[in-house]
């Protein structure tokens, strides 16, 4: 599996919706998106573009996702609708390299999105390249738990403003975990001259701050796992890999 991305535009994505996937099928049940966050990095450098939206998904968004995330119905209710912000989204992420942390989730969302914009928007493959973050994850770590919380645990990544999730904070996040899980393989180019790159190997950039570590209380671990057990309810925990 080659876990270093050739692309040199990429873009980190999260999104946040009115329900779980369940588990009975590919069909999410009409559930739809109210948040997308993105953040762009090119040759391998955070940029500071980033997208950030919440959206009116014109319908009621089940409790236990509330519990997740935070967004209720009263606060998306006066939020743009998708078809407002699908021509932007789509400028955004055309042509690039999305990375999203178990992408088919996220991939099936938008692909629904846009499927209901008229006239029909496009498949997210036909504009994007898609890469799973959780899928490189697994392969560096077999048998392991891969969920965001335990990878910024495992590379000592500060996410203790992640109280709950929010697409805009999860993709910030995902870029440092992404970056750092990917910033030692080797690649094949002897020459060295991509930008972000020595002899080959991918790096972080030399003046990125040193990450500070906050582990998290045990009172805050086990609130975080009773908000886990309320998803998993609903059907599958995508946060528990």
């Amino acid at each position: 599996m080659n876990i270093i991305s050739s692309a040199k535009r990429q873009i980190i994505l999260d999104t946040e919706t009115t329900g779980m996937n369940q588990a009975s099928g590919p069909i999410y049940l009409g559930h739809r998106i109210i948040e997308i966050g993105c953040v762009e990095v090119v040759n391998r450098k955070l940029t500071g573009r980033h997208y950030h939206e919440y959206i009116n998904p014109l319908q009621p968004i089940d409790p236990e996702a509330i519990e997740v995330h935070g967004i209720t119905n009263e606060f998306v209710a006066d939020k743009p609708k998708f078809h407002q912000i699908a021509k932007s989204f789509i400028e955004f992420i055309d042509g690039a390299e999305i990375v999203a942390h178990n992408a088919s989730f996220d991939v099936s969302f938008m692909d629904h999105e846009f499927s209901m914009l008229q006239p029909i928007g496009p498949k997210t493959a036909s504009i994007c390249q898609i890469l799973d973050s959780l899928a490189i994850a697994k392969h560096l770590h077999p048998g392991q738990k891969n969920n965001l919380d335990i990878l910024c645990r495992r590379y000592g990544i500060d996410n203790s403003r992640r109280e709950l999730h929010g697409a805009l904070l999860d993709a910030e996040i995902l870029a440092d975990v992404y970056l750092i899980m990917t910033g030692g393989q080797t690649k094949f180019n002897l020459s060295g001259d991509e930008a972000g790159q020595e002899g080959g190997i991918n790096k972080l950039a030399k003046d990125r701050a040193k990450l500070k570590v906050i582990s998290a209380t045990a009172d805050e671990l086990t609130r975080h796992e009773e908000r886990l057990d309320l998803v998993a309810k609903s059907g599958q925990c995508i946060w528990r890999g």
